[in-house]
């Protein structure tokens, strides 16, 4: 996603982009510090939490040098820095929402995610799905639950695999892939469990990832990492630069649920690469999860997202952040008291 952006960048301001990945975690401050030290850059973006502690270590050190931090903030503000991050919150409640329905409608009546470190974001997602999940609960009587499980990693699918086979067992038939590719087990799991013909259905994250098993994955949420990187390369060509924090989310475009066009659109890419499922085409991708979408959930059930995605956009909702992980853990336990309001700031619904 990351990628998308910096080349939509690049087609509409004729900026150079250049990539670099560091080999591992430990190498990620000697790397941002070799390339900062070249000058050769208006803007470095770093993509991702991991890259928190590099960045607020580099930056300060180079203030004539412009950074982006993408899906992280330091604790205190860096001039040159600015960080983009989102409230995951939003686009996981409509997640939760439609994930409670299909539980309601195989009738397992339990929610799973799949989840990856115990860090920030995972906490805004942790707090939007399980409210998304109540939401549902209160408005048709239903009673699903939810089953949140870190798995420690982003790195590992076999983990993945192995912690979505063990909530199988516990009764859990849908699966919502916050790991990484960590997660790519956990859809590999799905998949594997419905051939031996449990009903059971995942759920991807970040970007469309239905092209990946089309029969069981059946919906994504959206974190549009494409609009954050493209808005911080636009602000370096167009002059207006800040750093500080730039909060993203409904309102902005930058969360939500794939549509048959972005559905298409990664399907395509997989295509080409020679990715897809053996036999199928972009379109059968589209037309798969379609079929799929009709078949768990409800009319009632996007009539809710709908709602709920409009109340969020207005600013008639609108959660908490975490400041904690002590305040984490609160609004989670009330959360599942049924105590929507936990999760809303002052004066939210």
């Amino acid at each position: 996603m990351a990628v998308l952006g910096a080349e939509r960048a690049a087609s509409d301001f004729g900026v150079k982009v250049d990539y670099q990945t560091p080999r591992s975690t430990d190498e990620m401050e000697s790397l941002l510090r070799s390339v900062s030290r070249s000058g050769k850059y208006d803007l470095i973006i770093g993509v991702g939490f991991l890259w928190l502690d590099a960045m607020s270590k580099v930056a300060p050190e180079y203030p004539n040098q412009k950074y982006a931090l993408i899906d992280a903030a330091p604790q205190n503000p860096i001039g040159n820095l600015a960080a983009y991050v989102f409230r995951e919150q939003e686009v996981a409640a409509l997640v939760g929402i439609l994930a409670a329905d299909i539980a309601h409608n195989i009738g397992c009546n339990k929610a799973g995610a799949v989840a990856g470190m115990d860090i920030p974001p995972l906490w805004r997602f942790h707090i939007g799905y399980l409210y998304g999940i109540q939401y549902y609960n209160n408005v048709t009587g239903s009673s699903v639950e939810l089953v949140w499980t870190y798995t420690g990693t982003f790195g590992d699918p076999q983990v993945g695999k192995q912690t979505t086979q063990q909530m199988i067992a516990q009764g859990v038939c849908v699966f919502y892939g916050l790991a990484g590719l960590t997660h790519l087990g956990m859809f590999d799991a799905v998949r594997e469990a419905a051939e031996q013909g449990k009903n059971v259905v995942a759920i991807g994250q970040d970007a469309s990832q239905e092209w990946y098993d089309p029969y069981h994955i059946i919906l994504s949420g959206l974190k549009r990492v494409d609009v954050a990187v493209y808005d911080a390369i636009k602000s370096v060509v167009y002059g207006n630069f800040t750093g500080g924090i730039h909060s993203l989310g409904i309102k902005e475009g930058a969360l939500g649920i794939s549509d048959d066009k972005i559905i298409k659109y990664f399907a395509e890419i997989a295509a080409q690469q020679g990715k897809l499922p053996k036999g199928l085409t972009p379109d059968d991708v589209v037309n798969i999860v379609e079929q799929q979408r009709s078949k768990y959930i409800s009319q009632r059930a996007w009539d809710l997202v709908n709602q709920l995605e409009s109340d969020i956009a207005s600013g008639k909702i609108r959660f908490v952040t975490p400041a904690s992980h002590d305040q984490y853990d609160q609004i989670i336990q009330q959360l599942k008291q049924g105590d929507l309001q936990a999760a809303l700031q002052a004066g939210g619904q």
